[in-house]
């Protein structure tokens, strides 16, 4: 089985485009179809899609383990919507079909009267009799059936242990608590309350009372109290609350209505004030209390205690300063208030405040932290007791998160990006390193992005990996031993070819800085004329919470979609996004509006230089939300470059946005650069073709900021177009917003009238 797997592990396909240099001295004829032929783009679009859907190419697989760690069954999807039920022994990498899906199908429309014409789905499933029976669930309905008569009954036995191949070993912990109003001693002996504001102790045994504060109020209480573990001394706050102010949107059309309903909920914007915490210490026999030595915790809420093991005088909290400039892992001496800095990491910039990673050894008093500080994410290991830091990993590749960590074997498994030079630097790997920063092992060494699933107790787990234009590869590995695999799926892809598709290419060019590569991909037509040159449409999101351009091999692709239509659609990662290093990132500090914008033109500027086929001088961008953000951006910000957008609920001004997400990148307070780069001050800049689209129920990004952004445009006499769509939330306008964007890009970019569709124009072969 190892010499099958490697012989497809190289097997890796490329498609190559184009030549390029055929017509590298010539200047291309504009592709500008006709009306009947863009009909017929239309339809071909319309045919590929569906013939897309019908090609099974195994992306990944669902493993439902048996409760032992020993076996496991999966649903394979093939062809036409037909699907396979396999098992396999994980000790032997054995593969047996667990049933004939037909005749299973047939008995089971025999029993209830109910035709299974669609894709034969089992949900949930588990076998008996030495696995000459199953109990299996379809439609929400349980079902047993003996697999040697193939006669099938209602189940009445379903009882099954459901397993997470996928969860981590550890889950994140959170760095704050929610407001608590009682907390029990560690002996059970006491608790502690809030009652009218203030602190109450009551005893357990004999229900005596004693009243610990008596300056508390209802607008300004006492809270989240906690006991030491010795039961002597517990910890609260003094609460400043803040109410959170609504936003509003208006539902028009709401069936059996004739009027509209008004809509409301909590919202933060940047800037608007936070409930704050200041921290006391009170020693329960003396009902004395002290202050902590420590600022006013301003952002999020009351943090989690990490006690120190074996010693109640010491305790640690994590705490973010809004603004995002400041992280400490502060020590407490409950005796005396007085606080230590374990860990205090500053930038001018900001700390990725949803990405801090810390997790606390207590028999040993470290903490694992994942930090920037360096330039690239890595771990330390710091010393609790000295505040002495370590690095685990190093070098100019970047840690993506942590899976779980034992103190037993001080071992470490993550997942990074970017350690293997000679890839795509945003694939992902999976590794296992020591805590003294040795014996780095990559357990997914193969070239291409990776995901990982475990079996219970973690002694095997599947590797699926692939990229863009590369089929998947799914393998059983052996926990420690990454080379010793069993091939589970590589589809080939010759279905999918003979459909005509072209898979997209992985293009590569350089940053703003001359040095930086910017990586993207790039999709085309299936029946792309070589002589002709045609519109680039880029797809945008540069949020920088995370990188989005796609790395794993997908069979549908909306920019492969629109590409049928006569397009080249790019999308990119430019600067100012995730994944990459501190400085890579720390582009759209302050700076949203920047988007990576010079980035992404230089891209596309060394696309056509190699491709002559792509037409920059006629480039369209569309994205969602942020990305609507941006899209609108182009049209203003870079107006020599980009022709027309089409810009769906976008967040036009930041200031109008969630305040968690707009502080993290934009800083606080708020400042003058807010104004200056919001879209909708720079209204009056719009010189191209601009479609909005907004959902009137959008609860994530208020429909009021396009309607803003509308308005400024409206008040600088420029033109658009405006599409609002009732009942609908955060989205790109769906299946309706998709046809119209198409059609908008048909337009403007292609100069051609989109199918007639009112007075019933089809588009046709």
């Amino acid at each position: 089985m190892n010499s099958v797997f490697r012989s497809v592990g190289v097997s890796v396909l490329y498609i190559v485009i184009f030549a390029g240099t055929c017509f590298s001295q010539k200047v291309l004829t504009p592709y500008m179809p006709s009306h009947q032929q863009l009909l017929q783009s239309y339809q071909a679009a319309d045919l590929l899609d569906s013939a897309l859907k019908k090609v099974a190419v195994v992306n990944r697989i669902k493993p439902n383990w048996a409760p032992a760690g020993n076996g496991f069954w999966y649903a394979k999807a093939l062809n036409n919507n037909d699907v396979s039920y396999l098992f396999v022994n994980a000790s032997t990498g054995d593969k047996r079909q667990l049933f004939e899906t037909q005749r299973l199908r047939e008995a089971l429309e025999k029993l209830t009267g109910l035709s299974q014409k669609e894709r034969f789905w089992i949900t949930d499933m588990f076998t008996g009799d030495q696995d000459r029976s199953i109990t299996f669930k379809v439609n929400d309905k349980w079902f047993y059936c003996d697999l040697k008569s193939y006669k099938c009954m209602p189940a009445t036995d379903t009882t099954m242990k459901h397993y997470d191949p996928e969860a981590p070993l550890q889950t994140r912990r959170y760095r704050w608590e929610e407001w608590t109003t009682d907390s029990a001693s560690a002996d059970k002996k006491r608790v502690a309350y809030i009652k009218n504001g203030n602190i109450y102790i009551k005893s357990l045994l004999n229900q005596a009372e004693v009243q610990l504060t008596t300056d508390g109020t209802t607008d300004k209480p006492w809270g989240n109290v906690t006991w030491s573990p010795d039961n002597s001394h517990v910890v609260a706050y003094r609460i400043d609350p803040r109410k959170s102010k609504n936003v509003y949107y208006v539902l028009s059309s709401v069936p059996g209505t004739t009027r509209g309903e008004l809509k409301s909920h909590e919202y933060d914007q940047p800037g608007d004030e936070f409930t704050t915490y200041q921290q006391y210490l009170f020693n329960v026999d003396t009902r004395t209390k002290i202050k902590t030595e420590t600022d006013k915790i301003d952002f999020f809420g009351a943090p989690v205690l990490h006690w120190r093991k074996g010693n109640s005088r010491y305790f640690t909290f994590e705490k973010a300063d809004r603004g995002h400039q400041r992280f400490r892992v502060i020590q407490v001496d409950v005796t005396t208030g007085a606080t230590r800095n374990i860990i205090d990491e500053k930038t001018k910039t900001f700390i990725y405040e949803q990405r801090i990673y810390t997790y606390y050894c207590p028999d040993t008093h470290e903490i694992v932290w994942i930090t920037e500080k360096d330039g690239w994410r890595h771990i330390y290991l710091v010393d609790e007791l000295t505040g002495k830091e370590k690095l685990v990993t190093t070098g100019n590749w970047v840690v993506r998160d942590i899976d779980s960590v034992d103190t037993k074997k001080r071992m470490i498994w993550f997942k990074g990006s970017g350690k293997n030079a000679a890839e795509n630097p945003y694939n992902m790997h999976f590794y296992q390193i020591g805590f003294d920063g040795k014996n780095l092992v990559d357990l997914t060494p193969e070239k291409g992005n990776h995901q990982l699933s475990y079996s219970p107790y973690r002694k095997y787990f599947i590797d699926t990996y692939s990229e863009v234009n590369t089929a998947p590869v799914i393998v059983l590995k052996r926990m420690g031993a990454p080379k010793a695999v069993h091939m589970l799926e590589h589809s080939p892809v010759n279905d999918l070819l003979a459909t005509g598709i072209k898979l997209p290419e992985v293009f590569v060019a350089k940053a703003r800085d001359g040095k930086t590569d910017i990586w993207g991909v790039v999709y085309r037509p299936a029946n792309m004329d070589p002589a002709k040159a045609y519109p680039v449409i880029e797809n945008i999101y540069a949020g920088p919470q995370d990188s989005f351009v796609p790395k794993s091999f997908s069979v549908i692709n909306e920019m492969q979609s629109i590409a049928q239509l006569g397009f080249i659609v790019v999308q990119i990662d430019g600067m100012g996004t995730a994944n990459r290093s501190k400085a890579f990132h720390d582009v759209c500090w302050h700076n949203l509006a920047d988007a990576g914008f010079e980035d992404r033109i230089l891209w596309m500027k060394a696309l056509a230089a190699k491709y002559p086929q792509v037409d920059i001088a006629r480039v369209g961008v569309y994205g969602t939300s942020a990305g609507g953000q941006n899209s609108a951006g182009a049209l203003l910000f870079h107006p020599e470059f980009y022709k027309s957008a089409v810009s769906a609920c976008g967040c036009h001004d930041n200031r109008i946005d969630k305040q968690w997400w707009n502080e993290q990148w934009m800083g606080y307070p708020v400042g003058p650069h807010y104004e200056a780069q919001s879209n909708i001050t720079n209204a009056g800049k719009l010189t191209g073709n601009l479609l909005l689209i907004v959902g009137e129920a959008d609860n994530n990004v208020p429909p009021e900021s396009t309607f803003r952004f509308a308005d400024a445009l409206i008040k600088n006499n420029k033109m658009f177009d405006l599409l609002v769509v009732p009942g609908m939330g955060h989205s790109d306008g769906g299946k309706y917003g998709r046809l119209k964007k198409r059609d908008f890009f048909v337009k403007h970019l292609l100069q051609a009238d989109p199918p007639e569709r009112n007075r019933g124009e089809k588009a046709v072969l």
